[in-house]
């Protein structure tokens, strides 16, 4: 008897003649995830099984793995040869100590001398005669054993499903700029479009001494709990201290907010054509702040010469964006009381609904390309 996880994809098996690309990815991003853990990784027709793993790692494995994107659900079990005897020790094994239990059977052998519901009948006996504290309610049971008689001789018997990330695995839709804040949104936003498969890099802008070093911290805090699905994930700091400065000294203060975005998205498509990334994704949504009016992501938008700009929680409302932060594990660290580059100078009444045309006149007052090129120089990088 072998204790395994068996893993069961998502959306890949909605793929026709490239399953096997999206399976080679999925496989190694599972690969990733374990990296420093005893284990092994096999493919079973049309899933996959984690062996040879030291017993006690076996929740370390799992929380990893739930977060893996393109895994729909994990169940820890046995597997065992396809004998009556084994399964039914195995069933023993992962049996709750009291309850109501029903047994369910796949028998993908059809060679195996009982069908199904036999299979199922004949266990559930058994472990009625075995321990008294049960008892079978085929309609709600407060637990089910699961048995999977395989083609290969061998049977896989579990109790529970785990549920997993769902999505598609990262790396298989292309590689994207993510603009990481220290709120809410963008590490959600991230979190969504890597579930579709994208590969995600960071940026962050900050204003240090205006900023401390713990909204630092707290940003590469939120890279490190988004690199969990993402298997790694790389961020860049740029400062925009010194823009920040200028257009303060120079613009009318209803517009900092507004040309600060521009200098923003011009900075992300330098760095997203140096790395090679695909496209710019932000964490705004429609309406949230006075930046984030459809005039200001217009203003925002004009600057970018050729990249798509994606904005996944466009469409969402506050609490939808909270509730799928505390899911993903980032909310806590996003609330750290730790402002970023935005609130300096800050104006009193930002404009809300800026005209191209006005954004444009106050932008002329300053020498664009010598302050992108400044803050392109502080540029630093780490890996995660």
């Amino acid at each position: 008897m072998e204790k395994v996880i068996i893993i069961r994809y998502a959306e890949i098996h909605l793929k026709g003649k490239n399953r096997g690309y999206f399976e080679r990815a999925f496989a190694a991003n599972m690969e990733k995830s374990l990296k420093g853990i005893r284990h092994e990784i096999r493919r079973q027709s049309g899933r996959y099984l984690v062996e040879k793993f030291d017993d006690g790692e076996v929740d370390k494995i799992v929380k990893k793995l739930t977060k893996v994107f393109g895994m729909h659900s994990l169940s820890v079990g046995y597997q065992v040869n396809s004998d009556m005897d084994e399964i039914f020790a195995a069933a023993c094994e992962v049996s709750d100590k009291f309850g109501s239990f029903k047994v369910e059977t796949h028998r993908a052998d059809k060679k195996f001398p009982l069908k199904s519901p036999q299979i199922s009948a004949a266990i559930g006996g058994r472990l009625l005669d075995y321990n008294k504290n049960l008892k079978v309610d085929v309609h709600e049971p407060e637990f089910v054993i699961n048995i999977d008689v395989r083609e290969n001789g061998k049977t896989l018997v579990f109790n529970k499903f785990i549920k997993c990330a769902d999505g598609m695995p990262v790396g298989t839709a292309g590689r994207g700029l993510l603009l990481l804040s220290g709120g809410i949104d963008s590490p959600v936003a991230g979190h969504m479009i890597a579930k579709r498969g994208m590969k995600v890099d960071c940026l962050h802008f900050h204003s240090y001494p205006y900023t401390n070093m713990q909204a630092r911290q707290k940003v590469i805090d939120l890279a490190q709990i988004l690199s969990e699905y993402t298997c790694g994930i790389r961020l860049s700091i740029i400062s925009v201290k010194e823009i920040q400065e200028e257009i303060h000294k120079h613009c009318n203060g209803a517009y900092m907010v507004t040309i600060l975005r521009r200098f923003m998205m011009r900075l992300a498509e330098r760095l997203a054509k140096k790395d090679g990334d695909q496209c710019i994704i932000t964490g705004e949504s429609l309406g949230q702040v006075a930046s984030q009016t459809i005039e200001g992501m217009t203003s925002s938008n004009s600057v970018i010469e050729s990249l798509p700009v994606l904005r996944p929680l466009c469409g969402f409302d506050k609490n939808e964006i909270i509730e799928r932060s505390r899911a993903m594990g980032a909310y806590d660290v996003s609330i750290r009381p730790y402002e970023d580059c935005c609130t300096v100078f800050l104006p009193d009444y930002p404009i809300i609904k800026p005209k191209l045309e006005d954004v444009i006149a106050e932008e002329a007052k300053l020498d664009i390309e010598r302050l992108l090129d400044s803050a392109f120089a502080t540029l630093e990088v780490k890996e995660y």
